[in-house]
């Protein structure tokens, strides 16, 4: 279906198109080139100051961290289950076993007491944990100040997933510098894009380059073709590099944007209590508002509310999207362990996101908001 308003569309200005025009009359069209590391030298701003090395999808870059962590055949890995399945699929690329965790409530991350319990319980049980993968939904960072001192005490590396909040802050820390490792997605749909792409923060010069051997095919140091380990073809691409130099400009001004998208949406809902509009909860916390989020309170809906809403706007040609089903429900994972009380389930179950593009109108808002409100 052609969308008449879409719900994250990719937004390019006249300076990207400079900019990636500029690439490739350098002539630098392999992979690598000086647009990657003028990109990753950017990034590392966005990351309080950590080596980052870019890569070509997010996705790549869980990948490398769990590598980069020795996760071997059956080690377990506690991850987030209210996120997307490429925060959990490098588990099984390695042969590990996820072990999904419920969310808290407030931000709908990953919980510390639930990681508290599965952490407790599973070392009983002698498993070796190799990692913990904590989300940040939709932009809002995780409760990182429980979460790190709870896996540092453990002795459990923390990979952070910001795959959603590059630009988001908490406690005066970028997401995506907390643990051991952390991740960025500059997909199409995400706050700013490099078409395809992400990028992987690591705590030391030596991790990033150990990082950029293995994402080039591990490549030994010799005159000719020599492999001792296995790598993978992983690298961000000089052209791409470029549009994401670009679109890093910008991000400010989006973060701007999309923070008043969100609360134009608050303001036209605000007289129905019924229908909550996400938002953060603290004063320390600054997400970059990626996506605005709407959650139906299930005492006055009856179930099934969401996707009578997502119809609804559909028939006007308006993209919507539920929240992610959390990973424990489904089939791939079916028989992975789980840890919590269905908080993930029921944000599932009443939650929708909404059109969020930077290039939103008012009155598309008010349209908008007029056919939920409209919704029984």
């Amino acid at each position: 279906m052609s969308w008449r308003i879409w719900l994250s569309p990719p937004v390019l200005e006249p300076s990207d198109h400079e900019a990636v025009s500029s690439a490739l009359k350098s002539g630098w069209i392999a992979p690598l080139g000086p647009e990657v590391d003028g990109f990753e030298s950017d990034l590392s701003a966005y990351a309080s100051g950590r080596e980052v090395v870019a890569l070509s999808s997010g996705t790549a870059a869980i990948h490398l961290a769990l590598r980069m962590l020795s996760l071997q055949p059956g080690d377990l890995v506690l991850c987030q289950s209210f996120t997307f399945t490429a925060s959990a699929n490098p588990i099984l690329y390695e042969g590990g076993t996820p072990v999904f965790i419920d969310s808290e409530i407030t931000s709908q991350n990953i919980s510390p007491e639930y990681l508290r319990d599965a952490i407790s319980s599973l070392r009983k049980g002698g498993k070796v944990i190799r990692a913990c993968i904590a989300v940040d939904l939709y932009g809002r960072p995780a409760e990182y100040q429980e979460l790190v001192p709870l896996l540092d005490e453990a002795g459990i590396p923390l990979i952070c997933d910001a795959a959603e909040s590059l630009g988001s802050i908490y406690l005066g820390k970028s997401t995506g510098s907390f643990g051991q490792f952390g991740i960025f997605s500059f997909n199409g749909n995400k706050i700013i894009t490099s078409s395809g792409g992400g990028a992987l923060v690591c705590s030391s010069h030596e991790q990033a380059e150990k990082v950029r051997f293995l994402a080039t095919q591990a490549r030994d140091k010799a005159p000719h073709y020599q492999h001792s380990e296995l790598g993978y073809n992983y690298r961000l691409s000089n052209i791409l590099a470029s549009l994401g130099r670009s679109q890093l400009r910008s991000l400010p001004g989006r973060i701007a944007r999309k923070r008043e998208i969100l609360n134009r949406y608050r303001e036209l809902l605000i007289g129905r209590p019924e229908i909550q509009v996400i938002q953060e909860t603290r004063s320390d916390v600054s997400s970059n508002c990626w996506l605005s989020i709407i959650q139906f309170q299930r005492d006055s809906y009856k179930p099934g509310i969401v996707y009578r809403a997502q119809s609804a706007l559909a028939e006007r040609g308006i993209e919507s999207r539920p929240l992610w089903k959390p990973l424990h429900l489904q089939p791939l994972f079916a028989s992975a362990p789980y840890y919590g009380e269905k908080n993930a389930e029921r944000s599932f179950d009443y939650g929708l996101c909404l059109p969020s593009g930077v290039g939103l109108t008012d009155s598309e808002q008010e349209e908008i908001a007029t056919i939920i409100l409209g919704v029984e």
